[in-house]
């Protein structure tokens, strides 16, 4: 009789692969259901601490001491970066609050101060300004000479300045009297003038004049203030040696000066220029303002 056979090692080798194969997918579908149930606590967790950031009164002291906790160890808390941003946000609204009212209050104290003062306040649109151009008329533009009138300085006034528009002069703000500007608000001011003398050789000329104009001559332009002080304020002055040829037939110079200078509310400036029978006011080459800075 014979023996019974055994398995042979094919069918060894088959079942072997098999069991593996099972085993490795229990494996996969093990690990996977672990770590899916994990992740979900980890979520959960994580949901639940991100509120828990935002609320109870810790979220108080760790804005207090954002400064301080930013220096420790971040891994101590896993609220730190949630908690961090807020705190940084928080802080930056309350400085732009803070900067916000202390502008308020220093505007507030500003237009106080300025009623105070008895100044009428001064609007950020409302500037002052003026530029005040030379007047053809050469007659009417020069007062009689100065030295003989009180309160005048030295030289002559220019009595007669171009204001309305015309080509570049305008006033804002500035009243013009007499060839004067007055002053509507105290504040420093930027003050400017320009003189244009100008000789032109005529045959009927008279001589004595002719040679008088012909000799060195001192070219002087003044700017002066009038405030309740009996005498003009000189604030500027300028000068020229000018020596024509005799033989040219144009002489031809121009004085300009400009300065800052402090004025008070109904102060008056005006400009007045020595050697009047040879100014010029030609609208671009004699002007006069001034402008708050």
């Amino acid at each position: 009789m014979l023996p019974a056979a055994g398995p042979s090692p094919g069918q060894t080798c088959g079942a072997v692969l098999a069991a593996a194969v099972l085993l490795q997918s229990v494996c996969v579908a093990v690990t996977f259901l672990y770590f899916t149930n994990e992740l979900k606590q980890l979520r959960d967790t994580y949901s639940k601490s991100g509120i828990a950031c935002l609320t109870g009164a810790e979220i108080g002291n760790f804005i207090q001491n954002l400064d301080l906790i930013e220096s420790e160890d971040r891994e101590a808390d896993p609220c730190w970066q949630v908690k961090w941003h807020l705190g940084k946000l928080i802080k930056k609204m309350m400085s732009r609050s803070y900067e916000e009212k202390i502008s308020a209050v220093n505007a507030d104290r500003a237009l106080t101060l300025s009623h105070t003062d008895g100044q009428p306040p001064r609007s950020p649109v409302n500037r002052i300004a003026a530029h005040l151009t030379g007047n053809s008329n050469k007659k009417n533009s020069l007062s009689p000479r100065i030295d003989s009138l009180p309160r005048r300085g030295n030289g002559q006034k220019i009595n007669n300045w171009e204001s309305s528009r015309k080509g570049h002069s305008f006033l804002y703000n500035v009243e013009l009297r007499n060839g004067e500007l007055v002053i509507p608000q105290t504040g420093f001011y930027y003050i400017y003038s320009q003189t244009y003398f100008r000789f032109r050789k005529n045959e009927n000329e008279d001589s004595d004049l002719l040679a008088q104009i012909r000799n060195p001559k001192q070219l002087v332009q003044y700017v002066y203030k009038l405030t309740n002080y009996p005498e003009p304020i000189l604030l500027m002055k300028s000068a020229r040696t000018s020596c024509w040829s005799k033989k040219a037939e144009y002489g031809l110079h121009s004085i300009y000066q400009g300065g800052v200078f402090q004025l008070k509310r109904e102060d008056r400036i005006f400009v007045s220029v020595s050697n009047s029978d040879i100014v010029d006011m030609d609208k671009e080459a004699s002007f006069f303002g001034a402008f708050m800075i």
